[in-house]
């Protein structure tokens, strides 16, 4: 599943291919959005936001386009009306003159009126979104040290979207490993320090992969293993992916486990238990 910076990198492609001219057609597969589809046509896209993993098409004449891709949903941007080719089915179409925003394979898409948007189910139970929202380290701090978190294990907590919007499996990991903190620990068996750096690294690495397109690897060390023609694969991670390899800090090997029915990579001396 696209985590939090894909889909802000893919929601800043919408709005740069439909914020600047007006929208020429609008459609949906679904027969329950048709009546929208006049609607839309002939107003003008304000912005698109993102509340984690969704994506918010706020039109001018009071309408937004909600949609979440789910695991398989995938935004293509296109000269328009020039599809792709793809077995994959197309769910939402927004023309203009120049570019198509093409959605295909999510299923949950819905058109709401603007005041409708905070109540929505998903967007009223989502936390924090770090990439569309003023979030600093002492906001999730207090967020982290809350009853309603407190109690509960980091490696459930941080795929929890209430908790933290956007974050998913690889960014799990590597915001445990950046903080050394183990996957069996909760926020309350955790140091001051360690809460201070697991905030930190939630911004930060939320930050880093969303403008760099999914590196949650140290960038000074990223460039020289390109420089040695290492693949991308092999340097974008701290930990994530990496079972068996060396730990980059210390050399220990990368542990895989199953972590609330996900696979969560570790190293067992940076993160001691």
């Amino acid at each position: 599943m696209p985590e939090g910076p894909e889909i802000r990198r893919a929601a800043d492609e919408v709005q740069r291919a439909i914020t600047s001219r007006p929208v020429g057609e609008v459609w949906f597969a679904f027969e329950a959005l048709k009546k929208y589809e006049s609607m839309l046509t002939g107003a003008s896209v304000k912005r698109v936001d993102t509340k984690g993993k969704a994506m918010l098409i706020r039109f001018d004449n009071g309408y937004t386009i909600y949609s979440h891709n789910q695991l398989y949903g995938k935004w293509y941007i296109r000269k328009a009306y020039q599809y792709p080719k793809t077995n994959r089915q197309l769910r939402l179409a927004i023309h203009n003159e120049q570019k198509s925003a093409l959605l295909y394979s999510a299923s949950d898409i819905e058109v709401l009126l603007d005041e409708e948007v905070p109540t929505h189910p998903f967007v009223s139970r989502v936390g924090p979104d770090i990439l569309s929202e003023q979030v600093s380290v002492e906001d999730l701090i207090e967020r982290f040290t809350s009853k309603a978190f407190y109690r509960r294990k980091w490696t459930s907590l941080l795929l929890d979207q209430s908790f933290v919007a956007g974050i998913g499996n690889y960014l799990r990991s590597e915001i445990l490993f950046l903080a050394g903190i183990h996957p069996d620990k909760r926020p309350c068996d955790c140091t001051e320090k360690q809460i201070k750096k697991a905030a930190e690294a939630t911004i930060l690495l939320m930050q880093q992969s969303y403008e760099t397109g999914g590196i949650t690897n140290d960038l000074s060390l990223v460039e020289k293993l390109k420089e040695k023609g290492v693949k991308r694969s092999a340097y974008r991670h701290w930990v994530f992916n990496r079972e068996g390899e060396a730990c980059r800090i210390d050399g220990t090997e990368i542990q895989k486990i199953p972590a609330a029915s996900r696979r969560l990579y570790y190293c067992p001396t940076c993160q001691k238990k």
